[in-house]
């Protein structure tokens, strides 16, 4: 399991505020197409909402530990009937995004089309 700093742990409670649950642990429990769920959903995102339906009060303390020991992850914040987890993707998971060229407009009359043979003209010089 996975140690949060004090700071750490308000920043990610911060940014998963708007977040809607990824997956709900109802009447069966903790199961493992359940755990393998929610797997998916912190290896696709990294911080997300869990949300019990039905499970008693006491339980869900033992249930968050034992999810995010489970799942290596870290535990951010127990509220009522919602779980919020966090963890890291490792680097090389990660996707590089290309940067993206951009071409300008097509001139649309004859005064645009004189200004930008103009503006070329002046970079090459």
């Amino acid at each position: 399991m996975i140690e949060l700093t004090t700071e750490q742990r308000k920043a990610l409670r911060a940014a998963a505020h708007h977040l809607n649950p990824v997956a709900s642990i109802g009447q069966h429990g903790l199961t493992a197409s359940v755990l393998n769920e929610i797997n998916a959903g912190l290896k696709a995102h990294e911080l997300i909402k869990v949300k019990l339906q039905g499970i008693e009060r006491e339980v869900r303390p033992a249930l968050f530990d034992e999810i995010c020991t489970a799942l290596e992850c870290a535990q951010v914040q127990h509220i009522g009937n919602i779980l919020i987890l966090w963890r890291e993707n490792p680097a090389e998971e990660k996707v590089v995004a290309k940067p993206v060229t951009r071409r300008a407009p097509k001139p649309r009359n004859k005064k645009q089309a004189a200004a930008a043979n103009e503006r070329r003209r002046k970079t090459t010089r």
